[in-house]
């Protein structure tokens, strides 16, 4: 996935410390991390992603890692109106965007029809198969993480208090040592010692998008592109989602970067949920649903 994970697990009172238990629940934790990338990953020719993007045309059967992730991915694209679009695989091989970060190989596929969009990609939930009409390749960066961090911190529940930080895409169980809630910063988009503000957070995950977190293409061109069109996204520089799961917050995240300012605000508050948007002149916007009392922006 491109990047570090850690997880953490505080000794409070009302948990003791125990490392056998401890150590159980996060090596599974930890495991789920390989068992998405290995299923969702366009950077390894061996996934099963690619075996899927190999073979248009098919009706296939695909696990439900797989197939979760790309139904979770379409659902966001409609709901966007395809401001999120998980078939922009291979628009982002050309521009670069091509080379798996750990071993620095490069991995591309077969030319892909270049009209194609999320609409061409059909999925059968009765037998969990997946057929794509037209050749394309799927990117599922903005949900694979965010499904395995999930995923992991359904394994770290019973230990109730918690951290999970996969790249600053954050979940937060419980709560902190002293019984306060998680206290997170949001990352300045231009200095390192700097944060725009923080974030309140309990049970719930924080994810970020933001053009400073990958490197720009050969054309300078940055990681986060419009799926609609040959457009840029330079409205905002960073969006910060607080939401139930890792998978909605990291998805939503990416599209409301695409839709900018106007539309992206729009959609949060249609659905309640709470988030930071940071514009290119470092206004922050806060959606409705972060209240009046869980965001501080000095």
């Amino acid at each position: 996935m491109g990047t570090i994970v850690t997880i953490d697990v505080p000794v409070t009172p009302a948990r003791p410390d125990d490392d056998t238990l401890e150590a159980a629940h996060v090596d599974r934790a930890f495991a789920w991390f390989r068992e998405v990338e290995q299923a969702c990953s366009r950077f390894d020719p061996a996934s099963e992603l690619l075996a899927l993007c190999r073979r248009p045309g098919e009706r296939r059967h695909v696990s439900p890692l797989l197939f979760e992730a790309v139904r979770f991915a379409l659902a966001v694209a409609a709901d966007t109106d395809g401001a999120f679009d998980p078939t922009v695989g291979y628009r982002l091989e050309r521009m670069g965007f091509d080379r798996a970060y750990r071993s620095g190989q490069t991995v591309t596929t077969l030319t892909a029809d270049t009209t194609a969009t999320w609409r061409d990609v059909d999925l059968d939930p009765t037998d969990g198969t997946i057929t794509l009409r037209k050749p394309l390749v799927l990117d599922l960066g903005s949900v694979a993480k965010g499904l395995a961090i999930d995923l992991a911190a359904r394994e770290l529940r019973p230990l109730v208090d918690f951290g999970i930080d996969a790249g600053g895409d954050l979940f937060l169980g419980g709560h902190r040592p002293d019984g306060r809630d998680w206290s997170v910063g949001i990352r300045h988009p231009y200095r390192d010692d700097v944060l725009l503000g923080t974030v309140r957070a309990t049970s719930e995950a924080v994810c970020t998008s933001g053009q400073y977190e990958r490197q720009r293409d050969h054309h300078g061109r940055p990681h986060i592109v419009d799926p609609r069109g040959a457009g840029t996204c330079d409205s905002l520089v960073s969006v910060t989602v607080i939401a139930p799961t890792a998978m909605l917050a990291d998805a939503l995240a990416t599209a409301v970067f695409v839709l900018g300012p106007i539309a992206g605000r729009q959609l949060l508050d249609r659905m309640g949920l709470c988030g930071v948007l940071c514009t290119s002149t470092l206004d922050c916007i806060v959606t409705q649903g972060c209240g009046s009392d869980r965001i501080s922006i000095p």
